[in-house]
């Protein structure tokens, strides 16, 4: 929050504002104490993936994996241990910033999982900000990790968002008949929030009339 002034927008993913609850801080002190004496062993893997990626990602006993998350357990096994512990013991010294978010003055696009751990903590964030310059995405059926479970999901949100800064442009719509993939044969109904995974949090904007 120190240098707000330098913030042109915000994209986030399953963002923290919150000091951890006793909860939390007792659920990575584990996974700290486990990294330090025993290395990245299964039980740290299993509550590291069990914190990123939904259940269904995860599988259980009758459904496999999901490729995205075999490639985050491999991915695992390549970092130190260190590494991840200096990481979990940073977080549960994170201090609260709620208070100085609504001083923000940027656009802001908050993207979080249904099932994410962290949910609630998206929720309190988007209540702080400025609701005429912030919007809450609630992606279904995944964890904390949007991007890489549901990628396509935030495709749309992201062009909008890019759009106001100019960064990004429409599509110009082609009647060519030698373009069956252009813009005029994809159903409207296709490109709706709630097929693409989407539940919306509507942006409320007030307008002050002068009488």
């Amino acid at each position: 929050m120190k240098y707000r002034q330098r913030i042109l927008g915000l994209i986030l993913i399953s963002p923290l504002c919150k000091a951890p609850s006793w909860s939390e801080w007792l659920y990575n002190k584990v996974m700290s104490n486990l990294l330090y004496y025993c290395g990245m062993c299964g039980v740290v893997k299993e509550l590291l993936l069990k914190r990123y990626f939904s259940k269904e990602a995860r599988g259980g006993a009758q459904v496999p994996e999901s490729d995205i998350v075999q490639a985050c357990r491999k991915l695992l096994d390549e970092r130190q241990s260190f590494n991840v512990w200096l990481f979990l013991e940073t977080i549960n010294r994170r201090e609260d910033i709620s208070e100085g978010l609504r001083k923000l003055n940027c656009r802001s696009l908050i993207f979080v999982g249904e099932h994410s751990p962290f949910h609630s903590d998206a929720l309190h964030m988007t209540s702080k900000l400025d609701r005429r310059f912030s919007a809450l995405i609630e992606v279904q059926a995944s964890g904390s990790v949007v991007t890489e479970e549901q990628p396509h999901a935030m495709l749309m949100p992201m062009e909008y968002f890019l759009m106001g800064y100019g960064m990004s442009r429409p599509p110009k719509l082609s009647v060519s008949p030698r373009s069956p993939l252009g813009p005029v044969c994809i159903s409207p109904d296709l490109l709706s929030p709630e097929s693409m995974g989407l539940k919306l949090k509507p942006i409320k904007t007030r307008i002050s009339m002068q009488v």
